[in-house]
């Protein structure tokens, strides 16, 4: 493996990043193959559509959120799940604030570049 994390993560020893208004996210877990990150949405913030070649599952651990993923919308909310195929087009609307975890095959290694 070329890139890999320590083997835990701790919340409060990881920083903060801010890709865009209203969102922070802290990258946990990840090797060449597998990335999770724990994303925080303000109420009102956008994850804009976009898309890129990696496999992504998202898990809502709470708040509710408005998605749009390969030309279809559904509202999720904590305890719901979406998966988003490689190059398919997806974002949301952050309904109700809230944090998401979204896993990544392979990695992002754009998410390392600094």
């Amino acid at each position: 493996m070329k890139n890999e994390s320590a083997k835990f993560q701790f919340e409060n020893e990881i920083a903060w990043e801010n890709p865009d208004t209203g969102v922070t996210r802290q990258i946990m877990a990840y090797n060449d193959d597998i990335m999770m990150v724990k994303v925080k949405f303000e109420k009102g913030a956008i994850g804009f559509v976009h898309s890129h070649p990696h496999t992504q599952v998202t898990y809502v651990v709470s708040g509710v959120f408005e998605f749009s993923n390969d030309g279809e919308s559904k509202i999720v909310k904590a305890g719901d799940g979406v998966y988003m195929k490689p190059n398919s087009l997806h974002g949301c609307i952050c309904m109700e604030a809230g944090i998401l975890i979204d896993t990544f095959n392979p990695m992002r290694k754009d998410f390392l570049q600094k």
